[in-house]
């Protein structure tokens, strides 16, 4: 089986909801050499995709969503343990506190960008989905974040990432952090318009982001 064959069947897999299968494939894909990335990147990641433009399109539903996000959580934990382990020792490139905002279960995407976060040394903290802002806060003054990311994945919860950055001003604690926002409905001119600091588009896109926004950091 060639790595493009593996990529396939990796999408597939969670097109189909098939943990088992899924966990095999990573499993697979590392004993074959390849980078935990690029199987998350070019098999796992264009699977969940499909998945969400069936959703959209009104062929799958909440069932098989589930099914998918599970399958694809299923590889992430085979991968993600070789990411971070690859990096032992190595000093944290920065602290990240990230969550999916309060009234949203979509997970997976944000996920992803904490695994790759980590792999590329930040050190991660995952609140999960659903997570309220006064949480958000809470947990980025307990460890000492310099970044804060919040994911949404519906319109109408795209307003919690707004509300965030109102009540970090508040408190007066708007400079402490940098922000990052992410998610579908999520553009650079909403991130412009609610004042946070970086809307990076794709899981890469926001390992590249957190890094040149600790380069603003330092520099502060």
């Amino acid at each position: 089986m060639n790595r493009n064959e593996l990529f396939n069947l990796m999408a597939d897999a969670v097109l189909k909801g098939d943990k088992a299968g899924s966990i095999k494939l990573a499993e697979d894909s590392i004993e074959m050499g390849i980078d935990p990335r690029t199987a998350i990147e070019e098999g796992f990641t264009p699977g969940m995709n499909k998945t969400g433009e069936l959703w959209d399109e009104g062929v799958y539903f909440l069932p098989e969503l589930v099914m998918s996000a599970e399958a694809m959580k299923a590889a992430m934990g085979v991968l993600k343990p070789v990411m971070t382990g690859n990096r032992a020792g190595a000093a944290s490139s920065g602290t990240v506190v990230i969550g999916t905002v309060e009234g949203d279960i979509h997970d997976i995407g944000k996920t992803i960008v904490a695994a790759l976060l980590e792999a590329a040394g930040f050190n991660v903290v995952d609140l999960g989905f659903d997570v309220p802002e006064e949480k958000f806060i809470s947990e980025a003054e307990a460890h000492n974040a310099d970044i804060i990311g919040m994911s949404a994945l519906l319109t109408t919860t795209m307003f919690g990432q707004k509300r965030l950055i109102s009540r970090l001003r508040e408190l007066g604690k708007r400079d402490k952090y940098k922000i990052m926002v992410g998610g579908a409905p999520v553009s650079e001119k909403w991130a412009k318009d609610i004042g946070a600091d970086s809307a990076p588009g794709d899981a890469m896109n926001a390992v590249r982001a957190a890094k040149e926004l600790m380069g603003a950091v330092k520099a502060y």
